[in-house]
């Protein structure tokens, strides 16, 4: 089965406009943060943005999402709005999550986004129970877990991925392989480095595709999509995928030399895909100019909201530690 995707001028454009909503809003974030504004860590997506927008144009509203602590961008491609975002970021209760998340634990009941997860990993077990959960309860919804190539060298990774191959879970694994994990290079790291072959052992088709193209990444999400959908059980995506910046605001990166981070810069996802469409005349330069101003008023206003934000009162610090009430 092979999914057709169909690049009319709409479809593009709003793929180009989400990887550009990604991109200039962490930019913000990191003058934030450079401001003290934003505490904490801050872990950036800049580069990864082909993943997340190609892998959520093959979802549904009713599909769940699971993702990393690297998961700003995984959250404004599903549809989280940006003042709630940027509240969160900056601990306002008119966050997200009442500002109790921050960066690393984005979560939104209203698009069943479920994390944002600080542990290597942990979202793996999570999005199992999240997919048995709708299996048992005969909803035609599937789960898409995000993670790293870091986290392949996890566990949770093997008893997951054994738990849903063997109960047929309608669960998309997505790994994002940015080839450094934290700051170790893959091939130093794994002995079998095509991590797609690791979802062999539990006889789970698999896929690895260019995470720097939008469109092979939507392409490959909407194949897997149709197969889960149609009773085919879990399915794996390696996104071969660079992060452009260091793996958290408190990393040196040492371990790479800023030749390689300008090389992958030049075939970066945005500049590839916004060179391609111009090239063949789907899109112009001035409607990437007015995409650009649109999605930095949306952060301006974004930024404005948060910083009128509130902070939750002292008395209320302990809410939400236990739940108030048993459910009926």
């Amino acid at each position: 089965m092979t999914a057709r995707v169909h690049l009319d001028h709409d479809h593009v454009r709003r793929l180009l406009r989400q990887m550009i909503r990604i991109r200039h809003f962490e930019s913000k974030c990191v003058e934030l943060y450079q401001a003290q504004k934003i505490l904490g860590f801050l872990h950036l997506y800049d580069g990864e943005e082909a993943v997340s927008v190609g892998v959520m144009e093959a979802l549904t509203a009713e599909d769940a999402v699971v993702a990393t602590y690297r998961e700003h961008g995984q959250a404004i491609a599903r549809g989280i709005g940006m003042d709630a975002l940027m509240a969160e970021m900056l601990g306002k209760q008119q966050g997200c999550c009442r500002g109790r998340g921050g960066s690393m634990h984005i979560f939104d009941r209203k698009t069943r986004f479920y994390g944002g997860n600080a542990i290597v990993g942990g979202g793996l077990p999570l999005a199992v129970g999240v997919a048995l959960g709708d299996k048992m309860r005969g909803r035609n919804t599937l789960t898409a877990c995000f993670f790293g190539d870091g986290a392949v060298d996890e566990g949770e990774f093997h008893e997951s991925m054994n738990l849903a191959a063997l109960w047929r879970l309608p669960l998309l694994f997505v790994c994002e392989n940015n080839l450094y994990a934290m700051g170790m290079a893959l091939e130093r790291a794994e002995a079998q480095t095509d991590l797609a072959v690791k979802a062999a052992a539990y006889r789970m088709p698999a896929v690895t595709v260019d995470g720097m193209d939008v469109v092979a990444v939507e392409r490959a999400a909407r194949n897997a999509v149709e197969e889960i959908r149609a009773g085919g059980g879990p399915q794996f995506i390696e996104c071969r995928t660079y992060r452009f910046r260091a793996h958290s605001m408190f990393d040196a990166q040492l371990y790479r030399s800023r030749e390689e981070i300008q090389a992958w810069r030049e075939k970066g996802p945005i500049v590839r895909f916004q060179s391609w469409l111009v090239k063949n005349g789907l899109i112009h330069e001035e409607e990437v100019r007015a995409i650009e101003a649109e999605a930095d008023a949306e952060i301006d206003r974004a930024v404005a909201f948060a910083e009128a934000g509130t902070l939750e009162p002292v008395e209320d610090l302990e809410r939400f530690v236990t739940m108030d009430a048993v459910p009926a």
